[in-house]
């Protein structure tokens, strides 16, 4: 057992319980605390100030919409990515978020490049099905989850074996959870809109850039 000294963080144990949840085709490690309170309310607060948010927009139906939630690309200065033709190039990195990228290494034995911020401002922001599965992001990506403020469900659907029983895992404040594997080439997830729900979340979802993507 070691303990690490974090100068945002303070002194924590590298060493979190953490459980693998069975799951056909992919593997799925979560760690429902993985910060504690204390340090989950702090990275919040931080998060909410020093983070640049902004609505980005994509088309649909020869329509330019917002997304239902504010974004932000932060990581290495090369590290470029697309989506939903989308292109971003990254924010760099402040120092909180180099804290939490260390303590994410450690929980995960894999070093990130990116991070791409998600702020649910309330219920009515979501996240539709899809998949982490650009190339830039390798074959087997591997990302990361953190989860800040109110408690959303994410859920997760096979590809092609409909037969499967969708998963459902309620991401409380300081969990993580991290996607290994070929998670990302048979499952899709997302983030449900929540009727009534007025409090915010924060998602860090953590990643590696291996094919750079050249921003347009």
């Amino acid at each position: 057992m070691s303990i690490v000294k974090d100068p945002v963080l303070g002194l924590f144990d590298s060493h979190v319980d953490g459980v693998e949840l069975a799951i056909e085709d992919g593997q799925l490690h979560y760690f429902p605390s993985a910060f504690s309170q204390i340090q989950s309310d702090e990275l919040m607060e931080k998060s909410l100030t020093d983070i640049p948010w902004k609505q980005e927009r994509i088309h649909i139906a020869g329509k330019l919409i917002p997304i239902p939630r504010l974004q932000c690309w932060l990581g290495d200065s090369d590290a470029h990515y697309s989506y939903s033709k989308i292109n971003m190039s990254p924010e760099p990195w402040p120092d909180f978020l180099c804290e939490i990228k260390s303590r994410i290494e450690l929980l995960s034995a894999h070093s990130y490049n990116s991070v791409l911020a998600n702020y649910y401002r309330d219920g009515s922001d979501s996240v539709d099905w899809h998949s982490d599965d650009e190339d830039e992001l390798g074959s087997e990506a591997v990302i990361a989850s953190l989860s800040l403020g109110t408690s959303r469900v994410f859920e997760l659907k096979h590809r092609y074996k409909k037969q499967l029983r969708s998963m459902k895992i309620s991401l409380p404040h300081g969990s993580v959870l991290i996607m290994k594997g070929c998670t990302q080439q048979f499952w899709r997830h997302r983030i449900a809109k929540v009727k009534d729900l007025h409090e915010p979340r924060i998602n860090f979802t953590f990643r590696h850039i291996f094919k750079r993507a050249i921003a347009q």
